[in-house]
């Protein structure tokens, strides 16, 4: 049966670009940076010390991917607390961090526009 995810694929159009912002800014660590194919690198980055990572990767023909919002929620501790960091890192900020009766959350952008959650747990 199936145990967890091992990574989702986030698309980007400068994957040099990508890796720095998601290494210096959110803190991801590189698993795999190795040739694809002549256009592209394969690039996995781990999140934190769990199992699951994302893979700046975009496959031939979903170039139109790039830039949308991507389903994907990150989880900190203390959302108000990782957002202020962020921030100053230079980090966008599409929704600053909202409290409602289930937690925190503000959804943040990479350098593309791709969108991703930072919730509480």
């Amino acid at each position: 049966m199936i145990k967890a995810i091992k990574f989702v694929g986030v698309p980007v159009s400068d994957q040099d670009r990508a890796l720095e912002f998601y290494t210096k800014k959110l803190g991801f660590r590189v698993i795999t940076d190795q040739p694809f194919n002549d256009k592209q690198r394969w690039i996995e980055l781990g999140i934190g010390r769990t199992g699951t990572g994302i893979a700046l990767f975009t496959p031939e023909g979903h170039e139109g991917r790039i830039g949308s919002f991507t389903s994907i929620s990150f989880v900190a501790a203390d959302v108000e607390a990782t957002c202020r960091e962020l921030k100053a890192a230079g980090v966008t900020f599409i929704q600053e961090p909202e409290k409602a009766d289930w937690g925190t959350a503000a959804i943040i952008a990479d350098p593309d526009g791709n969108q991703f959650v930072i919730g509480s747990p």
